[in-house]
């Protein structure tokens, strides 16, 4: 194994002489010299793996050398020494990016400590976190074999999240290619608890979990108060995506709450987040507001009374509010909002439905250079952050945190990447969503599909006496045998929703205080 090599900077280095000969022991080539000055000739001769400096030398201090030595090697790693304990050094240091700050005296084992965690730490991530894995990957098959509640499921798909970040980070491929058949058992494996268990969630169960057409009344109503709220509905966000930028909200604000909820079917946004607006089931919502209904084969957006829905509920629950809804579709929408948005501080409640991420699995199927950026979940969550941290909704947020605004942040549904068709056949007033389908004589493979031959019995709404709804397994798509293969292959390693999968059914709600 190659020894590594380390700079060592300080005006007493005759005295370090022990600390030297115990790395030395170690499989380290240990450079020594006792100024600035001569550190900044070695590494423009040499290459190092890492720097230690001393802070306080004669002639160049530690911070000086260290500003040049950032400016000539910016890639090496400099640990800071010090004799001080003064807190505007340590500041100026870790602003200028050091890897490291040991107080002196220092023994060797400190050394070779701060050496391991900046040159073996990668490495040794890499390898505590794949076994951990594999010890993980055996329980969570024996929890797919037994997993029989929502409560389970939710605990079980949060693993699986959890270990698909880790095993990202370390970018493992072998493991996460067995992690991807493990969510692909448990898709598997969720489809038939959601077969068996679904339609009896709306006789009063109380086992049934969280469902969109409950969560104003029973979770967002309670949390409103004296204190202003903001309420953001990320369009389609998944509990991954969720995962990933929400260390950036963590700058300004605290978590208090984080449960996941499921979405009603089908998981698309005319139904699941119309029922999030008006507290009814969609069938509910065709009988009691025929004026704001529209079904899959009427004409114009099926999201366009959402506000309307939303007051229909706040005056149905009583509740004596001042509210603002806006719904960012696109940029200058949501410049425009962020730059008046200290007007919604008088507000009890401001939603926020902001479209991005429906746009982003959209423009996937569309454009070719999506395609490409987000070709695959790692992709897809790495695109939803880098967005975010640049978005006007984070700036909305920032200003909400100043203005002392309680922050609740959830979705209408999640989505997932389709990777294999499925071929059905209906009329010409069959639906066109990929992932569901409702309309009558439909045909299809039975073993792709979960079915409602009534729909009347998940309260979803019968356009003819003889219609259906059937939704797509796991990852598959929905496909016509007409133009078979040139449909397969344009909607094929796209994000859809509207059918059962953990990606769509299980998604976040999280409540946030200002810090």
């Amino acid at each position: 194994m190659n020894s590594i090599k380390i700079l060592w900077v300080d005006d007493e280095i005759d005295l370090l002489k022990p600390h030297i000969l115990f790395l030395e022991k170690k499989n380290c080539a240990v450079t020594t010299c006792v100024s600035g000055a001569e550190a900044l000739e070695i590494v423009e001769e040499h290459n190092f793996d890492i720097i230690f400096l001393d802070e306080n030398m004669p002639g160049l201090t530690g911070l000086e050398t260290l500003s040049e030595l950032k400016e000539k090697k910016a890639h090496i790693p400099v640990v800071m020494i010090t004799k001080s304990e003064e807190e505007s050094i340590m500041e100026e240091a870790i602003g200028s990016k050091i890897a490291d700050y040991l107080i002196k005296p220092v023994n060797p084992n400190q050394i070779l400590l701060s050496i391991k965690k900046n040159l073996d730490y990668s490495r040794l991530i890499s390898e505590k976190t794949t076994s951990n894995y594999q010890q993980e990957f055996r329980k969570i098959s024996m929890d797919l074999a037994i997993v029989n509640s929502w409560d389970e499921w939710t605990e079980l798909y949060r693993k699986l999240i959890y270990w698909e970040l880790e095993l990202e980070s370390i970018e493992d491929y072998g493991m996460q290619e067995i992690l991807a058949s493990q969510k692909t058992e448990a898709n598997n494996e969720f489809c038939k608890f959601i077969d068996r268990n679904y339609a009896g969630w709306f006789d009063g169960n109380n086992e049934a979990p969280m469902l969109s057409h409950n969560l104003f009344k029973k979770w967002i109503a309670p949390e409103l108060s004296e204190q202003p709220t903001l309420l953001v509905v990320v369009d389609n966000l998944r509990y991954d995506q969720w995962k990933a930028f929400e260390p950036t909200i963590a700058t300004y604000y605290k978590k208090i709450k984080e449960e996941p909820f499921c979405s009603i079917l089908p998981t698309a946004t005319q139904y699941a987040r119309n029922a999030i607006f008006s507290g009814l089931m969609p069938s509910d919502m065709e009988k009691k507001h025929p004026d704001l209904w529209l079904n899959d084969t009427d004409e114009g957006g099926k999201n366009m009374f959402e506000n309307d829905f939303l007051k229909a509920q706040i005056k149905r629950l009583g509740l004596n509010i001042k509210h603002d809804y806006f719904k960012i579709t696109n940029l200058n929408a949501g410049k425009k909002l962020a730059s008046n948005f200290k007007k919604c501080a008088s507000n009890d409640l401001t939603v926020v439905v902001y479209n991005f991420v429906d746009m982003l699995s959209h423009s996937k199927t569309d454009m070719q250079v999506i395609k490409e950026l987000a070709s695959d979940d790692k992709a897809y969550r790495s695109l939803t952050q880098s967005w975010f941290k640049n978005s006007p909704l984070l700036d909305i947020i920032t200003q909400a945190q100043g203005l002392g605004m309680k922050l609740i942040i959830t979705t209408d549904h999640g989505t997932i990447n389709v990777t294999a068709p499925s071929k059905v056949i209906g009329d010409k007033k069959t639906s066109l969503n990929l992932r569901y389908k409702t309309g009558k004589s439909l045909t299809y493979e039975d073993k792709d599909v979960l079915v409602a031959k009534d729909p009347k019995t998940i309260y979803l709404p019968s356009i003819n006496m003889s219609s259906s709804f059937i939704f797509a397994k796991g990852d598959l798509f929905f496909a016509y045998p007409n133009n078979y293969n040139h449909y397969v292959s344009y909607f094929k390693n796209t994000y859809q929703h509207g059918g059962v999968s953990l990606e769509e059914m299980v998604i976040p709600f999280v409540v946030m205080e200002p810090k």
